[in-house]
């Protein structure tokens, strides 16, 4: 590329070169003009002379014009870009100079040089070497020129921060390069050459010099990284131009930038020390500043990027979202086809600079190729600190239009566990769609180095690299090569869910991740239990060598949503000194009413709507306007109508001030533009308030006729809730035509002020208002100016229809547009308060923790009680009304009491005799009661099951017959017209169905189990049963037949019927007209569960007559309903009817026979119907044949035993034997042995060897075997066994015997035998026991009877036995016996066959398992056997028990904690259980009972004569003494002695002790005692003096090592090590210590 743009500059050179020359005629000119146009005409010559079509001609120009019109475009191209290279430097230049002054440059030109001289030397001596050993591909790679050119890096600007911790100094560096540098690499094996000319680098660098101290240098280190990721361009030169094609580019700079992030951009730092001893893993990785929880929500108004049919059809976009912050980046899931997404996901990252971190945001639309860009967004987060919460909607850049709405939340990280409980609360709440769930903690490890870490296979030092997982992560350290005592100072941060349940696996590995050199789990329960929630120390590593080590720091941080809990306490409390405890409303607070309007129907409007100019009388499409207080109401139109039924209720809040009045207006409506006036009326609004409840019909004023029938209360209210639940029943039986619920209370709410509001992201003050919303009903206060600490003192009120369900919301905002908190107060939390209101400071969610609001919210439920009376008296008022009044129609509560009931029935019956005249159809006296046929109610119920088959006829014969084969039955079952078909059993000739089905039928008599035999066919009978199920009107045995129903299963889901519903629909009356005025045709819809019946459609009328019966199967009489809905030809409702079945069990004989009101139709609107309930009898024979499962004999007929009862009397407690609880722990330790039997002789036996002792121990048929000593007649053991023993057994021998492992077969060492009953009686022996049958040998013994008690205070004593005490083959002494006793279980599930189960019980106890034996088929299986347990860890250890029939089939389970036991009294569980995953009934009676170990060496803890006892930490210890000389200046050490030094081998070691004054690089400070030979105690006592200024003294450490001299190419050389801190130690008083 460069060439080419270096010809090009040659050539328009010489372009420009001849341009200069002065103009002129020349003949060459004119004559090469005209050449060009005749060899432009020739063609157009040459086609029409050989008659050429004209299309080849035109073809031909057009490609001509292509390629000319390519080659300028692209000349243009190249001219744009040598411009912008010419002039690149100066523009960059400029534009840096409107951001940032210039510093003076010459420091860095000066230096720029040697800069380029280190990056040299980097790359040809580190670099290009780890290159070529990467790939083999790569080995042939070299630099062939590394010039970094002489433009120096520039730093535009610096900005200072003061505003952070004082020990430390904060700059920012903004830093812009554009360097001519020139890198060549060449690739011999592949003769490629690449290179790289030009790089251009543009950032801020944020520098932070700490600690700063009180001496030279003043700073202790410089730290520096980029806040953000700096902007890179690369200019590719050679064989690298095929990246300029779009994407191979980005790509390859992109790859550069994220190793260069990797490196520099945060998390990531560089540090460099400027003085020793710093803890650099806390500057390179200190503890993060936050978290910023964001929740992606929505966007709206993207951009449309996919289009179809080339761009004619316009769609729509599949956006996402990709959110950056530094290297941390989460990518949505994409939405298809939509412009507006909801996304509704939450994300989570750590802040670890603010202010300077920014979360950048871009949009792309997902396509198959290339995904097209939809804008993107930035924000600093350190506004999200400074606000709390930012709930906002940012608009996109670089795009015509969109916008997303984001909600972000900082949680400061808090060094304590007061508010985890919260926080895990609070959690619960959080909900996202992408499944990531949100952290209650962060944990960052700080992971140190690492010391004496196991060699490799080979005696090869290995490659360490640490593995270290928490919560399912896991991250990677750096590899450290070829050492044992790795440094890798690096941190790591987890997200925890949970930190109470967690841990911190770290695995030590090498760098082929194959070789395990230790591992290492920390609970961080242990982290919690810390005063400031760190781990900081020295860790064993576990599968390791001995003295392998590693130093962790492992800090926990609580995601809090206050930055200090300090502050809000001490702002609390201020707010409790300063701010005022409760509201002060108005004293008119709260005295508003509710005005209830129902506007029922017309008669005799005016007609409006004339036809043929007014020849014909047309009607009317009226509709009214009703106005009162400001609110307005319009009702329906009810087309084509004079007498209209509107049917509906309006409500209004209203405070009683005098001249109020209720204005109704009646209109026609009409096409044109005004509608024509049909009437108006006034009703004053203290007329209403005085008589509470009006029920009448009002004249039309300023018409010739019409009236309008209007109900209106005025609902007093109450501040007890007690009325509550009969005034939502009262009001969930009306219905209206406008969908209206009537309002159960009145809901009064004072905004007063709030306190500590959130400022602005500019840093001003909010201008705050209040959005308050109940339902659909929202109002707004008023915007108060700018203030932190607003005040409104306005009142809202709002009607509640259900204050148990509603919740109030309450927003606060900036100027309507920024939120600044929101308050939810669900209403039932009114209910429980004193007088129903809650007057209260309520803090604020998703605003600063100290904001506040102060409201009083009162509520006012409506007093259901008087409004019910006040409707009596209005309809006992309205039998005495005059003749000209019309009929009164009234709405009936049907919850009123049965005198009550009585009395307006009575009430109604008297008006309507009193106005037969007046009715539009005359009224007929109704009937009180049905009057159904003789044979209503009186069927039963059959029931059929169908159990089994045997002996069918085989149909399915295979190869055309030749082979027999068998059949796929199924059954089908007629009753009548009923028809039943049974599932279909594939290739079987004795199927098992087990189904049932039932049908209603006349009475029958009888009940019958047999074997039919099949008809028609050579074999096979079927086995039924057959029960008639009568019934009776009495609910007694309804409880036992709804426990039988729980009882029983069948294959076909079917569920037994548990009793029969039967309605006899009579008749109705007062039925509303239909919409044209014409009577209905009313029809009956039976609706119960899935079953539908219908009566027949009447004639035209609005009291029907049907006279019908149906029936219904019952299967749970208190849950099932019944409903019931008229309709006018089943498709114009006319009104409903809801009868719960459970109404019927408190009615005398189970029946309901009245007149009943419909819901939805006219007040007066009633239908007669009779509702007669009839429950089982008893459990009849067929609970013997489903409960107690099916006959297993085949034979013909079965016999019915008798029925077993349903609620059997259960022992409370187990009956166990007398041995139950009396076993103890036989204890062995084997410790050593002497003198033993050489059995390895070499050469033929001339020269004497040893042995490979080991040793068998025998109790009864249980077995124990110690591992193998190689080469040893003085072994060295240390093991325990353990045997639980019951103690009546005491007659047994305990058997020892020592052997010689061989190749072959082993050599016998010697035996001897102890009596068990000798160790039960001394309970502790510790004594040689000599071998017999051998010459010489004897075998050291602990033999312990470990007896047990019931006391829980001995077990802490022996679980710190268990701590203190190691034993070679890892056994870790008991603590406890769990002896478990199952006697019983009853009430267990069938199995799937439906025969009852061969039940047996698996007991499980940590990698023990006890089984009982399997019952014979029952569901009431007895076991009566004991089991015992050993316990280590009564805390976490669990019993579990399982059920199952035959060990396959699962029914049920039993979960019984350790830790539950030690809580009850005696340690004793003994009782019946409860089974999960069994029948609700199902049980097992067993008894846990527990007990402690109580050993004789928990005595011995304090003595310290405990064997066995676990080796202190470490390899020994040495005995130093240290003193620093003032006069001298110099460091003595005095080296006394060693001991316990820790032997690799079977021999002692040659030990030398080394030392060396850190840090020391060039080791001149190495000093070494000498050698002690053979001696695990070594003395020196040698002298050692350093030459050490006082003032370096404290910045040094000395490193002591205690060597082995006689270590081997498979041994370490190194025995122990420590490191002493010369600062921590009073020198010049001196010291000596171990």
């Amino acid at each position: 590329m460069s060439e080419k743009v270096k010809t090009f500059k040659a050539l328009s050179n010489v372009r420009g070169a001849e341009t200069t020359k002065p103009k002129g005629i020349s003949a060459v000119a004119v004559l090469w003009t005209f050449g060009k146009c005749l060899s432009a005409l020739l063609p157009v010559y040459l086609a029409g002379y050989y008659r050429v079509s004209t299309s080849l001609l035109v073809c031909g120009m057009m490609v001509y014009t292509g390629w000319k019109h390519a080659r300028e475009a692209k000349e243009e191209r190249l001219r744009s870009a040598i411009q912008l290279l010419d002039n690149e430097e100066e523009y960059t230049s400029m534009k840096s100079s409107k951001i940032r002054r210039d510093l003076p440059a010459w420091v860095l030109q000066q230096v720029w040089p040697f800069v380029g001289q280190y990056l040299e030397k980097l790359l040809m001596e580190t670099i290009a070497p780890s290159i070529r050993a990467s790939s083999a591909h790569l080995q042939t790679l070299s630099f062939t020129k590394v010039d970094m050119g002489d433009k120096a890096m520039k730093v535009v600007g610096i900005k200072a921060h003061t505003e952070n911790d004082k020990g430390q100094v904060l700059l920012d560096l903004y830093i812009s390069y554009v360097g001519n540098v020139e890198i060549n690499v060449e690739v011999k094996r592949y003769f490629c050459k690449a290179g790289v000319k030009g790089i251009q680098l543009h950032g801020m660098m944020r520098v932070i010099l700490e600690p700063l101290i009180g001496d030279v240098p003043i700073v202790g280190a410089v730290t520096m990284f980029f806040i953000r990721r700096p902007k890179l361009d690369i200019n590719w030169t050679g064989l690298t131009n095929l990246l300029d094609i779009p994407g191979l580019n980005v790509m390859s700079d992109s790859m550069i930038m994220d190793a260069i992030a990797s490196f520099l951009v945060l998390p990531n730092r560089l540090v460099v020390p400027l003085v020793p001893g710093l803890h650099v893993a806390q500057l390179r990785c200190p503890l993060p500043r936050g978290v910023v929880r964001i929740h992606l929500l929505e966007a709206q108004n993207l951009v449309a990027k996919d289009n179809y049919v080339k761009g004619v059809m316009a769609g729509l976009s599949d956006p996402y979202a990709i959110l950056r912050m530094g290297p941390q980046t989460f990518t949505s899931k994409h939405i298809d086809n939509t412009d507006c997404p909801k996304w509704g996901e939450m994300y989570e990252v750590i802040v670890h600079e603010v202010p300077g971190q920014e979360l950048e945001v871009e949009v792309y639309d997902k396509d198959t190729d290339k995904d097209d860009f939809l804008g993107r967004t930035k924000l600093d987060l350190g506004i999200v600190k400074k606000s709390i919460a930012v709930d906002d909607w940012f608009t996109l850049k670089d795009t015509p239009s969109g916008r997303v709405h984001f909600k972000l939340e900082w949680l400061a990280l808090q060094s304590n566990t007061e508010q985890l409980e919260q926080v895990l609360k609070r959690n619960e709440s959080v909900t996202s769609k992408n499944s990531n769930p949100p952290s209650s903690a962060i944990l960052v490890v700080y992971l140190d180095k690492a010391e004496a870490l196991p060699m490799k296979k080979g005696n090869k030092e290995p490659n360490p690299m640490v593995q270290i997982s928490v919560q399912e992560k896991t991250r990677d350290s750096k590899i450290c090569y070829t050492t044992v005592n790795p440094e890798w100072e690096e941190a790591f941060t987890f997200f925890i869910q949970d930190p109470r349940a967690k841990d911190i696996n770290v695995q030590v590995k090498d760098a082929d991740r194959v070789q395990t050199l230790g591992n290492l789990t920390i609970p961080l329960s242990r982290v919690l239990e810390t005063s400031h929630l760190s781990l900081d120390q020295w860790f064993q590593l576990e599968n390791a060598g001995s003295a392998s080590r590693i130093y962790i720091n492992a800090v926990l941080r609580v995601n809090s949503w206050a930055d200090c809990s300090e502050v809000s306490s001490n702002v609390a409390a201020g707010l409790s000194k300063q701010l005022a405890q409760q509201s002060s409303p108005h004293p008119s607070f709260a005295t508003e009413g509710l005005l209830r309007i129902h506007l029922l129907a017309g008669q005799n409007l005016v007609p409006k709507d004339n036809l043929m100019g007014g020849m014909v009388k047309g009607k009317s499409d009226p509709y009214v306007k009703l106005n009162i207080g400001g609110e307005t109401f319009t009702s329906q139109v009810i087309k084509g109508n004079l007498n209209p039924t509107w049917n509906e209720m309006y409500e209004v809040v209203l405070t009683q001030l005098p001249g109020q009045e209720l204005h109704v207006e009646v209109f026609d409506k009409d096409m044109d533009v005004k509608d024509d006036f049909m009437g108006r009326l006034k009703i004053c609004l203290k007329d209403i308030i005085d008589s509470q409840y009006m029920d009448q019909w009002y004249t039309l004023s300023d018409v010739k006729t019409g009236r309008v029938h209007l109900v209106l209360e005025w609902v007093p209210t109450s501040s007890e809730p007690d009325g509550l639940d009969q005034v939502l029943q009262f009001y969930s039986r009306q219905s209206y035509q406008n969908k209206t619920v009537p309002s159960a209370g009145l809901l009064f709410v004072y905004v007063e002020q709030a306190d500590s509001l959130p400022v602005k992201k500019s840093g001003k003050d909010p201008k705050v208002g209040v959005e308050l919303r109940l339902g659909e009903m929202s109002r707004k206060t008023t915007v108060c100016d700018r203030t932190i600490s607003p005040k409104w003192n306005e009142a809202f009120c709002f009607p509640v229809r259900d204050p148990r369900q509603e919740i109030f919301i309450l927003k606060l905002s900036h100027s309507w547009t920024l939120p600044i908190g929101s308050l939810i107060v669900p209403v039932r939390e009114l209910l429980a308060e004193p007088d129903l209101v809650l007057d209260q400071w309520f803090h604020l969610d998703g605003a600063s923790p100290e904001s506040q609001i102060l409201l009083r919210t009162e509520l006012k439920v409506g007093w259901a009680e008087f409004v019910f009376k006040k409707k009596q008296e209005v309809k006992l008022q309205q039998k005495s009304a005059s003749v000209d009044a019309p009929p009164v129609e009234t709405i009936v509560p049907s919850v009123l009491l049965d005198e009550e009931v009585h009395k307006v029935k009575e009430t109604a019956a008297d008006v309507k005799k009193d106005k037969v005249e007046e009715s539009p159809s005359p009224a007929v006296t109704q009937p009180p009661h049905t009057s159904p046929d003789l044979t209503f109610a009186s069927e039963g119920l059959l029931r059929l099951i169908l159990l089994e088959a045997q002996s069918l006829v085989a149909k399915d014969n295979i190869m055309g017959g030749l082979k027999k084969g068998k059949s796929d039955p199924y059954a089908k079952i007629s009753v009548g017209e009923v028809m039943f078909k049974s599932a279909v059993v594939k290739e079987n000739l004795n199927p098992v169905w087990n189904e049932l089905y039932e049908v209603v039928l006349r009475p029958q008599s009888g009940q019958e189990v047999q074997w039919y035999t099949l008809n028609d066919v050579k074999s096979g009978h079927v086995r039924l049963i057959l029960e008639w199920v009568p019934t009776v009107s009495c609910n007694d045995s309804l409880e036992q037949v709804m426990q039988l129903q729980s009882l029983q299963s069948y294959q076909n889901k079917a569920v037994p019927t548990a009793a029969l519903l039967f309605v006899y629909m009579d008749r109705a009356h007062s039925l509303p007209l239909k919409k044209s005025g014409q009577e209905p045709k009313a029809g009956a819809e039976l609706k119960f569960g899935n079953t539908t019946h219908r009566t027949k459609v009447c004639e035209r009328s609005r009291s029907p007559q049907w006279s019908e019966a149906f029936h219904f199967s019952v299967h749970d009489p208190h849950q099932e309903m019944l409903i019931v809905k008229l309709s006018s030809a089943w498709d114009q409702p006319m009104g409903s009817l809801v009868l719960p079945v459970r109404q019927l069990l408190s009615e005398p004989q189970l029946v309901l026979d009245q007149w009943m009101p419909l819901d939805g139709a006219l007040p007066e609107s009633e239908i007669l119907l009779r509702a007669e309930l009839k429950c089982r009898t008893g459990l009849g024979g067929l609970a013997q044949a489903t409960v107690t499962g099916l006959p297993t004999d085949p034979a013909p007929p079965a016999k019915v035993t008798e029925i077993p009862k349903v609620a059997p009397s259960l022992p409370p407690h187990t009956v166990p034997g007398q041995d139950f609880g009396k076993q103890g722990v036989l204890r062995i330790h084997l410790l050593e042995a002497h003198h033993l039997v050489a059995k390895d002789n070499l050469m033929g036996g001339m020269v004497k060897g040893k042995s490979d002792p080991y040793v068998k121990i025998h109790i009864g048929d249980i077995a124990f075997k110690s591992h193998v000593i190689k080469e040893n007649l003085n072994p060295t053991w240390n093991e325990m066994f353990e045997v639980g023993i019951l103690s009546g057994r005491s007659d047994q021998d305990i058997k020892f015997e020592a052997f010689d492992k061989d190749i072959d077969s082993d050599d016998f060492l010697g035996r001897f035998t102890v009596k068990l009953n000798d160790v039960i009686r001394s309970q502790y022996t510790d004594q040689w026991f000599t071998l017999k049958d051998v010459k010489s040998g004897r075998v050291h013994l602990i033999l312990e009877w470990v007896p047990t008690v019931s006391n829980p205070a001995r077990l802490e004593q022996v679980l710190q036995l268990q701590t203190l005490q190691s034993y070679q083959n890892k056994a870790v002494p008991s603590a406890a016996l769990l002896f478990v006793y199952i006697e019983a279980a009853h009430s267990l599930p069938f199995k799937k066959s439906g025969k009852e189960p061969k039940a047996g019980v698996e007991l499980v106890l940590g990698e023990t398992t006890s089984k009982t034996k399997l019952c014979d088929r029952s569901a009431s299986p007895k076991w009566n056997e004991s089991f015992y347990f050993i316990i280590h860890d009564p805390k976490r250890q669990m019993l579990v028990a399982k059920l199952s029939s035959g060990w396959d089939q699962p029914m049920g389970s039993l979960v019984i904690t350790v830790k539950e036991l030690l809580a009850a009294p005696q340690l004793v569980l003994d009782q019946w259980f409860h089974l999960d995953g069994a029948l609700p009934d199902s049980q097992i009676l067993l008894r846990a009972e527990l007990k402690i170990l109580s050993s004789k060496m928990v005595e011995m803890i304090g003595s310290g004569t405990l064997p066995c006892a676990a080796p202190a930490p470490g390899n020994g210890q040495v005995k130093l003494s240290l003193l620093y000389t003032s006069k001298e200046k110099k460091l003595v050490v005095i080296v006394h002695a060693c001991r316990g030094l820790l032997s690799q081998s079977k021999d002692a070691v040659d030990s030398y002790v080394s030392l060396m004054l850190l840090p020391d690089k060039s080791k001149a400070t190495k000093k070494k005692t000498a050698v002690k030979k053979r001696d695990l105690n070594p003395e020196y006592n040698e002298r050692f003096e350093y030459d050490l200024p006082e003032d370096e003294a404290r910045f040094r450490r000395l490193s002591v090592s205690v060597k082995n001299n006689s270590a081997s190419f498979r041994s370490r050389d190194v025995i122990g090590q420590v490191q002493i801190e010369l600062a921590q130690i009073d020198l010049k008083s001196g010291i000596t210590d171990w």
